[in-house]
């Protein structure tokens, strides 16, 4: 060693500035999770939250799913393929409940809610004001943490189990629609969209939310003309851009509807519900005023329907007629095309798995993603949505509140 090159390592020693051994940032050791996947027993419900392909890749990366027999039947989905995808199939359901975490599209009933273990995750579709009192204290009595599909939001403010499952209730309205008007029984015989020498297909959207814009869309892509009627000035602007092309649109002025009515082949039913119930804007009168064979597709059923006509339908029996117009009010308009918004679903919430296995937990996840807080309504037991909490007279705590004195 040269002369020159002793000096240096005695000056770099003397100052610290030896090579040190790397320091890696100390990583989060990953939390196995245990994830149950119920068959829905609700009626009409045939989607399921996770598809083989994404359990294939929870169970890659260290986790345990166990999914229950027939669970994803109903979507075209085999236990065969659960099973190769790593999943444990399990024929007694209160298995599947045992879980960490347990994933299912409905709310789970009075049995299913049995079998719940204390302490649990679920993660389920809600609507709050389909759930008596009861529903609830069996949830509290349970300590469960549980979250609602519908209020989970992404960092844009967005709901984005809605707006997948609006979308495809958007497009799949069109496709109901073209079916019944080319019926001979209950249709007009006629062929939805647009051919040389004949009149386009005259469609009526009322609401210009999600649903009303996919309706639209699709519309016109088969060739219809359309009008669309929303009381959001800011709403009809943005579907009128978003077609590139001039569409009618106006406020719901009811005579002005009631006109449009008149003439309508298809009229779509797409009004958010306001406090949990849709505004019935179309009166009985102007349902008899429509022509003979048109069709009526009230997406809006969910929350109560916009038609004063409006019944419930299933989808085994889905249509009914009045003043010879066809009524199809079917709630759950995405169960039916299940394989469709099943992989829609579990686009969004495997990788929401992921992330509270990586984050630690969902305590962990809660403290960081403020959207996917406010799909909480139950944390440990503790009620923290205040519209459950009024209508039944329980007391609540707000959950930004509690996962601060939870995690001090």
């Amino acid at each position: 060693m040269t002369s020159k090159k002793k000096e240096l390592l005695q000056y770099t020693s003397a100052h610290g500035f030896m090579p040190q051994e790397e320091m890696l940032e100390k990583q989060r050791s990953n939390t196995q999770l245990k994830i149950g996947l119920p068959k829905d027993r609700a009626n009409d419900e045939k989607r399921v939250v996770l598809i083989p392909e994404s359990v294939e890749l929870l169970v890659r990366n260290g986790h345990k799913v166990m999914v229950e027999h027939n669970a994803g039947i109903g979507a075209f989905y085999t236990d065969h393929e659960y099973s190769e995808a790593g999943a444990e199939i399990k024929y007694d359901p209160r298995e599947v409940y045992k879980a960490d975490i347990v994933l299912k599209v409905a709310a789970p009933n009075n049995e299913e809610l049995e079998y719940l273990d204390s302490r649990k995750v679920l993660m389920s579709s809600l609507h709050w004001k389909d759930h008596k009192s009861d529903f609830y204290r069996q949830l509290l009595a349970k300590k469960l943490t549980a979250f609602a599909f519908e209020k989970i939001q992404d960092k844009n403010g967005v709901f984005p189990v809605i707006r997948s499952m609006s979308e495809i209730a958007g497009n799949t309205s069109v496709l109901v629609a073209a079916e019944y008007l080319s019926s001979t029984e209950y249709g007009r015989g006629s062929i939805f969209g647009g051919f040389s020498g004949i009149a386009p297909t005259d469609v009526v959207v009322i609401g210009a939310g999600t649903v009303g814009e996919f309706a639209t869309r699709s519309a016109l892509g088969m060739g219809a003309q359309v009008k669309v009627f929303d009381n959001d000035v800011g709403r009809l602007r943005r579907i009128q851009e978003m077609q590139n092309q001039r569409i009618y649109t106006s406020i719901i002025q009811p005579k002005r509807l009631a006109k449009a009515l008149e003439t309508a082949d298809v009229v779509i039913g797409a009004l958010r519900p306001i406090d949990g119930m849709t505004p019935v804007v179309v009166s009985e009168e102007m349902v008899q005023n429509m022509k003979k064979g048109a069709v009526i597709i009230d997406v809006s059923i969910d929350h109560g329907g916009c038609f004063e006509t409006s019944e419930p339908t299933t989808h085994k029996a889905p249509v009914f007629q009045k003043y010879n117009v066809t009524h199809y009010c079917v709630p759950n308009m995405p169960s039916r095309a299940p394989q469709t918004a099943s992989i829609s679903l579990s686009n969004f919430f495997a990788p929401i798995l992921l992330s509270i296995s990586e984050n630690g937990g969902v305590d962990e996840v809660l403290k960081k993603d403020y959207g996917f807080r406010k799909g909480v309504y139950l944390y440990k037991g503790i009620l923290t949505d205040k519209n459950i909490a009024r209508r039944f007279q329980f007391s609540f705590q707000d959950i930004d509140l509690l996962i601060a004195a939870f995690h001090k």
